[in-house]
Formats: structure tokens, sequence, C-alpha cells
């Protein structure tokens, strides 16, 4: 009978999590960036698409950092309601690194359609490349390569009550961590042994994360920090050593104590 409700909590969880990436998919393809992340000197391309082409009328792009305007710009829109726009990452507005806020807006009801995001300057934008060796009990040791932009890597070490892996760092500036995940080590499967996504918290707090590559031995990801963050978990369903029987139900608690902390991080959408 536990058994039964463990596992409805957790369907009923991971359906809560589907749904609303789905929202935020479909409501982030109005307005869209061709990447993530850009560093100072790169081109940011801008485009997308409106539900119904009024004439004589442009589409109005503004880009924001912390409230502050750093571009304006008109921009035509085609037969199919398609537009692009392309703006040089550079020059005087564009001196801090963060999160940057993409704002369209359209037609005589002045519809606005949001997405952001990260810039990095030059300074910031320098990547730490290295392998930290991890110890897993028993199992010996792992190594896990990484890349830090904006901070440092203090410490990396495995959570095994929370299938987890911990990475502790030093951010000086919001930045990316970008992680090689061994899946012999750490991975997030579903019950039929495909991909699950893995559920990332920072101090605490549940943050979205950018997977570039997968492979039969590896799982790409890369994760964004702000100035101060500390401590990231990285929580699957598997990780060495194995913590036995109890590792669904610590699961079920993970994803139902995520989905009830109230996020005070704005959440990129692309």
């Amino acid at each position: 009978m536990k058994s039964g409700i463990l596992v409805l909590l957790l369907a009923l969880s991971m359906s809560f999590i589907a749904y609303e990436r789905a929202f935020a998919q479909t409501e982030s393809c109005r307005i869209c960036v061709d990447e993530a992340f850009y560093e100072q000197g790169d081109t940011i391309i801008i485009s997308g698409k409106v539900d119904a082409v009024l004439q004589n009328t442009p589409m109005i792009i503004q880009i924001f950092f912390n409230n502050n305007l750093v571009d304006v710009a008109q921009i035509e829109i085609a037969q199919d309601g398609s537009f692009t726009h392309t703006i040089r990452a550079d020059g005087v507005y564009f001196k801090n690194s963060g999160n940057y806020t993409v704002k369209g807006t359209y037609g005589v009801s002045s519809n606005t359609y949001e997405t952001s995001f990260e810039y990095h300057t030059r300074e910031s934008a320098t990547a730490i490349n290295d392998i930290y060796e991890v110890k897993a009990g028993d199992s010996g040791t792992f190594d896990v390569q990484y890349t830090i932009r904006g901070g440092t890597v203090r410490n990396m070490f495995i959570d095994p009550a929370m299938l987890a892996l911990v990475v502790q760092i030093d951010a000086r500036t919001d930045g990316t961590l970008l992680l090689d995940l061994g899946r012999q080590w750490i991975d997030a499967k579903k019950q039929d042994g495909t991909d699950d996504t893995y559920i990332i918290q920072i101090d605490g707090v549940q943050v979205p994360y950018q997977e570039s590559s997968v492979s039969a031995d590896s799982r790409r990801i890369t994760i964004q920090f702000l100035a101060g963050d500390s401590d990231i978990e990285i929580i699957g369903t598997h990780v060495i050593p194995e913590f036995g029987p109890i590792a669904v139900i610590v699961l079920v608690v993970a994803i139902a104590s995520v989905i009830l902390v109230t996020s005070k991080r704005t959440i990129l959408r692309f």
C-alpha cells in the first residue's frame, strides 16, 4: 500500500514539473534568442512570430538590464508573421555581466512577449577548465570534468542520502558551470529506463539547467548561478555509492520539497 502511494506521488510530481516546462516553452516561442549565453562581442539574434500581421505596424524590441534600457529597435514583420533582429553584444550598454531581458511589443493592444539571456563580459567570461576527483566511498574515486565562468570550484562530493552530487563554488559574479557527468556515477532515469531530468538546487532553491550533450556514457549539463551562490546540488535517481531501497522515498521527498519551494530567482525561458 505504501509503495503504491509513493509511486503515485512520484508520478504526480513528475507530471507537475513536465507541465511547467511545457508551458514555459509554449510561451517563449513568441520571441526567442538563438543562444542561452553570450560573451562580449557575440552577435545576438532575436527572432519570433506574431499571430496576425498588421499593415505598417513594426515590432518594437527592447533589451533591458536591471530595468535599464540597453537597446531599442523597430523591426518589420514579414508576410508570414516572422521577424528577426540582430545586435552585437558590446559597447557602452553591455558593461555588466548578468541576465538581460528582451521584450517585444506589437499591435494596437500592445501585446508584449518576453525572453532573456545570460551575458558575460570578457573579464567574467574567462573560463576555468579542470577535472575534479570525487571520492565515492568503497567505490574509490571518479573524475568530473568541468568548466566554470564567474567563479571557482571549491569542492565536490557525493550526498548518497539525497542521491546527489554536491558542487561547492565561490561565485564572484553571475556565471555558469558546465559539468560532464558520467552515467555510471550519477544519472537520472525513468522507470522505463529512458533519460529523466535532474533536479538542480542552488542553496536550496530549484533552478533550471540546459543539457547540451547526451551519450551512452555521460551527460553534459550547464547551470547558471548568481554572485554569492555556494552549494549546487545535482539530484538524480542513481548515485555511487548506492544507498539502497530508501532511495525511492528520498527522491519523492526531494521532488515534493522543490515543488513547494517558491523560487526567488528569475527563471530563463527559451
